[in-house]
C-alpha cells in the first residue's frame, strides 16, 4: 500500500500573516511538518503544496515532492479537500497512491508516533 503525506501550506493569512512560516524551536511549521513526515515509517511520499515560493524552497531543500497550488486554490475561501483533489489527479499516473494523509502545518506538537499509528488504525 502506498502512502502520501499532503502538507497545504498557503502563504496568506489574515490574522498571522506568513504563519506558516513561523518558527518554533528554531525551525518553521513546514520544516517542522516535513521532519515528522520524513519520520513515519508508512509514508512513501512527502508533497508540499503551495502558493508560496520561499516555502516551496524549504521543502526542496528538505527534498520532498512540491506543487505550486493555483490561486484559486489558495484564497481564504478555498477548501482544502479541492487541494487534496487537486493533487491527486496530478500524481495518480505518475505515483500508486492508496492513501492520503494530510498535515497541517499548524498543528506542530503531533510527532510521527501519533501519525503511524493513525495509519495503522485506517489500514
Amino acid at each position: 500500500m502506498s502512502i502520501l503525506a499532503i502538507i497545504p501550506a498557503r502563504k496568506g493569512s489574515k490574522q498571522l500573516p506568513k504563519k506558516n512560516l513561523a518558527k518554533l524551536g528554531g525551525k518553521s511549521l513546514v520544516e517542522i511538518t516535513i521532519n515528522v513526515a520524513k519520520n513515519v515509517k508508512q509514508i512513501d511520499y512527502i508533497l508540499v503544496s503551495s502558493d508560496c515560493k520561499e516555502i516551496l524552497k524549504i521543502a526542496k531543500k528538505n527534498k520532498v515532492l512540491t506543487s505550486l497550488r493555483p490561486k484559486e486554490l489558495a484564497s481564504d475561501n478555498s477548501l482544502i479537500i479541492d487541494t487534496i483533489l487537486y493533487e491527486y489527479e496530478r500524481l495518480k499516473n505518475q505515483l500508486n497512491i492508496d492513501i492520503i494523509v494530510l498535515l497541517e502545518v499548524t498543528s506542530p506538537m503531533r510527532n510521527s508516533i501519533h501519525i503511524e499509528k493513525c495509519i495503522d488504525m485506517l489500514i
